[in-house]
């Protein structure tokens, strides 16, 4: 994007955009949106660098969680496979109960350090959400420019055409009158575009 003006000078805007933007209120107004839009724009791409830092921590946080997840639904089938057999065994000695016990206790512990390395990546999950509130403030910022200047510009261009017609009538009743003639200023398209282009869009 162009970088916006310091000032608005009607001079630099076609005829009948500058009769319009010359108002006191509405050239401050639109001057004021123009030395905000680049720091909008620096703000946008802001949120955007958050935005990717965080989904990155996400996927990262992901990335290293599933793997424990899938080992310990492994290590869990073994276990239920192990006490099915022992269940339906005839025999079941001293020896085998203290292996299926420690086995058991294998398995009840690995739970523990999965729960806490679990705990762990949540909580970086949760952390790369930190970004939300500033960038929900930044966000509404800029939506606060983009509004001002959205009303303000299409005050602009709903006055254009009026003043063009009334022009073109003052222009009618002056060859009647066989007195000076006043040009057609009725806005066109490369007004539009030439004051948007003087704002800095």
């Amino acid at each position: 994007m162009p970088a916006a003006q310091d000032t608005l000078e009607p001079s630099s805007l076609p005829p009948s955009a500058a009769a319009v933007v010359a108002r006191p209120r509405v050239a401050a107004e639109l001057r004021q949106v123009s030395l905000e839009m680049p720091d909008a724009c620096e703000r946008l791409e802001y949120v955007g660098k958050m935005t990717e830092r965080a989904a990155n921590r996400v996927l990262e946080s992901v990335d290293e969680a599933k793997p424990l997840c899938e080992k310990l639904i492994s290590r869990g089938d073994e276990l239920v496979a192990v006490m099915r057999r022992q269940a339906e065994s005839p025999e079941m000695d001293v020896a085998r109960a203290r292996a299926l016990m420690r086995m058991c206790a294998d398995y009840v512990a690995s739970t523990t350090d999965f729960a806490r390395q679990q705990n762990e990546h949540l909580t970086n999950i949760l952390l790369a959400q930190d970004f939300q509130d500033l960038s929900g403030q930044v966000i509404k910022k800029v939506t606060d420019i983009l509004l001002r200047a959205e009303a303000e510009l299409r005050h602009v261009v709903e006055e254009l055409p009026a003043a063009g017609v009334a022009e073109e009538s003052a222009a009618d009743d002056g060859h009647q009158l066989e007195g000076v003639q006043v040009p057609d200023r009725a806005m066109q398209q490369e007004d539009v575009d030439d004051l948007l282009a003087s704002l800095g869009f």
